[in-house]
């Protein structure tokens, strides 16, 4: 019988279904970071238990990592003790970790891929809501709470709901200027942001098809804030080529054995879905959040709805009916899981050489990897940045969430290339978010405001 690739995945890592109706499901990759192991860990401990499979187990620091100085001790002592916590726990329970000055540290999402742990059908967890990124590999990606760090690192299962699933094919072409980040916000925006609970999303359609693997992990990141429980796309040539040769990729014969695995895993041609949504890719602009959820956003060239939430309308200062363009803003922001791989800095790049950032913005570019940094550096992307005004700092989280020392001020205004835009999410509980893509962020670092990177588009030499 024809079948998607969730559920080929999902009945390969069954283990049994429990009393409860759910399914308890074998966990390929298990991804660790400092913030929701340390109790996880500490409860192991209580009970007496190992680790049973610690090769399946990776660590890395990222969320409340400093980015402008990581040099050890971090001046920062919760960071450094969580750090400290982070590198015990994983010394004794035998857990390869990705350090503070490894060649190998970054943002949990961006080193999966990088090394090549991600791969396609797979079943992946880890602490943390944008898990789902790791389904641009064609992986089964759940971002999980504490007690289920635990579970996971007790037994290597999870006891799951059985998901829905509904294929959203984007098609036609992007203009120039529209990336996947106005892709993922325009689904959101349209499907809603309660319009995933129970499902698992499946993204294809020619669009889709055609974007380079870290665009289809932009797309796939974000599936968590339209309340899909997990996001992913068909693994195809595209995939196997981003992962050959990867560390932890399969090598010479048992590479092309994994590939025609991982292609018989993709979605039968005839399988049916619980639902389906279209999305015309030539109808979205340069995308904006104006409120305090993604679902919350309009084109470029849009104004705010006229029924638009008061709540959010309130607290962003914002009026119904008012364009988002022209917005003044205090901060840029260009990093994140979302968006702080190597092509979104050259997507900022192409924005930003030639310009400079307005008097009154302080703008910051965090690469997501050492890595990251390391390509960057030796396309010298770095120091084109750093004449434009921005601000060039280490791997990390940083402002995405502000579990460290970067954060916004009061109620400045943060153009963000990041994935969450509540209350209080860039550590002001008073400061606000508008997410976008890398390149209206450095558009806007440049404008002081918020503006239609088109216009800067058409500016650039081919």
């Amino acid at each position: 019988m024809a079948e998607t690739l969730f559920h080929k995945v999902w009945n390969a890592h069954k283990v049994r279904t429990l009393p409860s109706g759910q399914t308890q499901l074998f966990v390929g990759l298990h991804l660790v970071h400092e913030v929701t192991s340390p109790e996880a860990f500490e409860m192991l401990r209580q009970q007496g238990w190992r680790v049973p499979y610690p090769n399946r187990t990776f660590a890395t620091v990222d969320h409340i990592v400093p980015t402008l100085s990581q040099r050890r001790p971090f001046l920062d002592v919760t960071a450094e003790e969580m750090t400290g916590v982070l590198e015990r726990n994983c010394r004794e329970f035998g857990i390869q970790l990705y350090a503070p000055g490894s060649d190998e540290q970054g943002i949990v999402h961006i080193i999966g891929p990088e090394l090549g742990l991600t791969q396609p059908g797979m079943t992946i967890a880890c602490g943390d809501s944008h898990t789902s990124t790791h389904g641009a590999f064609g992986a089964i990606a759940f971002g999980i709470g504490t007690s289920q760090v635990r579970d996971v690192l007790a037994s290597q299962c999870l006891a799951l709901e059985p998901l829905k699933v509904r294929r959203i094919e984007v098609d036609g072409k992007l203009a120039a200027g529209v990336y996947a980040k106005d892709a993922i916000l325009t689904i959101i925006r349209r499907l809603g942001v309660h319009g995933g609970v129970g499902y698992a999303y499946e993204y294809g359609g020619p669009t889709i098809d055609r974007m380079s693997m870290d665009e289809r992990m932009t797309i796939c990141n974000m599936s968590i804030e339209g309340g899909a429980r997990a996001g992913y796309v068909n693994p195809d040539e595209t995939t196997f080529a981003f992962l050959e040769g990867r560390r932890f990729a399969p090598v010479g014969e048992a590479f092309d054995r994994a590939v025609e695995w991982w292609r018989s895993m993709a979605s039968d041609p005839q399988a049916s879905y619980d639902d389906r949504a279209t999305i015309d890719a030539g109808s979205i602009e340069p995308t904006v959040t104006w409120g305090i959820n993604p679902g919350q956003s309009v084109g470029i060239s849009e104004r705010i709805p006229d029924d638009a939430d008061e709540e959010a309308l309130a607290y962003m200062e914002f009026r119904a009916s008012a364009p988002v363009q022209g917005t003044r803003i205090d901060v840029a922001f260009i990093g994140s899981c979302t968006n702080g791989r190597l092509s979104d800095l050259e997507q900022a790049a192409r924005i930003v050489r030639g310009r400079h950032v307005a008097s009154h913005v302080k703008a910051l570019i965090v690469p997501g990897s050492r890595a990251v940094s390391r390509e960057a550096e030796a396309r010298g992307l770095d120091e084109l940045f750093t004449r434009a005004g921005f601000e060039w700092r280490g791997a990390g989280c940083s402002m995405c969430l502000a579990m460290n020392t970067d954060r916004l001020e009061g109620r400045q205004v943060c153009a963000s290339s990041s994935n969450r835009n509540f209350k209080g999410r860039q550590g002001s509980p008073t400061g606000r978010t508008l997410l976008m893509s890398p390149a209206m962020v450095a558009a806007a670092a440049i404008a002081g405001e918020v503006v239609d990177v088109r216009a800067m588009v058409e500016e650039v030499p081919a």
